[in-house]
């Protein structure tokens, strides 16, 4: 475990041989390759050009493999040896997020460049601290070709991906973040912010107590999380409406709404009871305001109308739960 965890079973980069230096890059290029067939794979339902551009590009680096290969079996014969960039202490690491689904589309255009850029960084540094001629050249070589490619990179995004393409799919990619992310979040804030108004202001209103007043806030936030999460995860999988992962919208909608009713109940952990009041008062006004603006800025609702819907439903909530307590 500790050899595993501190990488006593690795190599030094500076220990490798020329053989085993070719060896190493011949793997880094199949594995880059298939890397990038994965993101063409995850992309293909909705966004077709940028799975063409890396579809083209995991052909580049099979082709740099191939001339790879050629001159390994050139200068060192058909036996290749098996060395992979796990087994050399220090050298990049690629992170597995090719098996995340859905794939993020700005991430995986952005991981993309910062492939290429490691490898002829990587290439480059090493060529720098060696000595050997043969292997500094070696090194050059490799740290040109990666060069090359982190060039074609931005030479087939542009063949793929012209404006009107960009923008569609970036459209698309903004469209299902909203219906997974932002929707389930929003409806779980409004739920936990307004919902939890009543009880908690009833019971603070009607005991004067803030301890008490807290508890019933924390089982009101977090049974209103707990419904609400799981509400959303029954009554759509996703596949038909579109609408992504029934998981990750639940657990979204949950932890929201929890937030949204803890944010005015964790002021009465103030044992001064109007201090913790006006505390919660401004909470639930930054609160409502920030519903509004998430309204406004991704679902396109008008100021005036998200400011009336929001303010409207939070007064008469905290007008409810008011007159409750102080009956």
């Amino acid at each position: 475990m500790f050899s595993r965890l501190f990488g006593f079973n690795r190599r030094s980069f500076s220990s490798l041989s020329e053989q085993e230096v070719l060896a190493l890059a011949i793997s880094s290029e199949e594995d880059d390759a298939r890397i990038y067939r994965a993101y063409a794979d995850g992309l293909a339902g909705e966004y077709p050009h940028s799975a063409a551009m890396f579809e083209e590009m995991a052909a580049e680096e099979d082709r740099h493999r191939g001339a790879l290969i050629d001159l390994h079996r050139r200068r060192f014969g058909n036996r290749i040896p098996l060395i992979r960039r796990e087994h050399v202490r220090g050298y990049y690491q690629r992170r597995p997020d090719w098996l995340v689904r859905p794939l993020g589309l700005g991430h995986v255009r952005a991981q993309a460049a910062i492939m290429e850029a490691e490898a002829q960084r990587f290439y480059t540094e090493a060529a720098k601290r060696t000595q050997d001629t043969d292997t500094r050249q070696l090194l050059g070589d490799l740290a040109a070709a990666e060069q090359k490619h982190e060039t074609l990179a931005g030479q087939l995004e542009q063949k793929h991906l012209d404006t009107d393409a960009r923008e569609a799919e970036d459209r698309a990619e903004r469209r299902q973040f909203i219906l997974t992310y932002v929707q389930p979040g929003l409806a779980g804030l409004m739920d936990g912010s307004v919902s939890t108004l009543a009880p908690i202001f009833a019971a603070a209103f009607a005991t004067g107590d803030t301890w008490q007043t807290f508890l019933v806030g924390l089982a009101a936030s977090i049974g209103a999380g707990i419904s609400m999460g799981f509400t959303e995860v029954a009554s759509d999988d996703g596949v038909i409406s579109g609408r992504g992962s029934p998981v990750k919208r639940g657990v979204t909608t949950g932890v929201m709404t929890a937030l949204g009713g803890l944010g005015h109940a964790l002021p009465y952990l103030i044992p001064h009871f109007w201090t913790a009041t006006i505390i919660a008062f401004i909470v639930v006004f930054m609160e409502l305001w920030a519903i509004a603006f998430i309204q406004n800025r991704y679902m396109d609702t008008p100021w005036s109308r998200a400011t009336f819907q929001v303010v409207l439903g939070g007064a008469l909530v905290f007008a409810a739960g008011m007159l409750i307590g102080n009956a």
